[in-house]
């Protein structure tokens, strides 16, 4: 991913450079026109598209930045404008938790399994505090997860981990670490306002071995899956 971006960047930097060449040459073309500055919301934007495991967050960015420039143009209203940022990103938000839904069977077919099978889900929250939670020689069948204005860490090393998994977890204004050991799958589906989750390990799918799915929510807040 780290490539791909490097990649989108020396795109869009040689593209400035041939404009400003040809501008140069007397080849006349405004760099500056009005509203060039919301460029600098949409371009990084619609590259971490490419680049980021989240995507709702750039689409928001992307949207907000093209009715930015739309105002600048005098196609709409500025005072249109602020009417309809908060519905794009409400719409926005909606769609993704429908179709993220939608295409998260698996997980939801796991997690229905789990629970028919009378299986036990463990419950974290940390609500201005921190909470701490390690299931070394334990059995683990799936947990619930929440941080609000806190932190929570969760330690699967040394768990018992036999079958498909599902780790559903909320951080507003707060963190979550999930420490996942190694020989196990792990998939990450995330809808994230001005947050985000990240998967600092680099993990390839093996054949034959459970997976840990995690749905996650984060709000001002962020998760790290290590």
């Amino acid at each position: 991913m780290k490539k791909t971006g490097n990649i989108l960047w020396g795109i869009v930097i040689v593209a400035l450079g041939v404009l400003f060449a040809l501008n140069a040459f007397g080849v006349n073309f405004d760099v500056f026109f009005d509203g060039w500055w919301t460029l600098f919301i949409i371009v990084p934007c619609a590259i971490g598209l490419f680049t980021e495991r989240e995507k709702l967050g750039n689409i928001i960015g992307i949207g907000i930045g093209v009715l930015l420039l739309l105002a600048c143009q005098n196609v709409i209203e500025f005072s249109l404008l602020w009417k309809l940022i908060v519905p794009f990103i409400l719409v926005s938000i909606g769609l993704k938790m429908i179709f993220g839904s939608i295409f998260n069977k698996k997980a939801n077919t796991v997690a229905q399994k789990l629970k028919n099978d009378g299986r036990e889900q463990k419950d974290g929250t940390a609500v201005f505090s921190g909470c701490d939670m390690n299931f070394e020689g334990q059995e683990f069948y799936g947990a619930e997860l929440n941080a609000v204005f806190g932190g929570l860490t969760c330690n699967l090393n040394g768990a018992h981990i036999h079958e498909d998994c599902v780790i559903n977890a909320c951080a507003v204004f707060g963190g979550i670490d999930v420490f996942v050991p190694e020989g196990l799958n792990v998939k990450i589906s995330s809808t994230s306002i001005f947050g985000g989750v990240s998967d600092k390990k680099k993990r390839t799918f093996q054949e034959n071995v459970p997976t840990v799915y995690i749905n996650a929510t984060c709000i001002f807040g962020g998760m790290d899956v290590k």
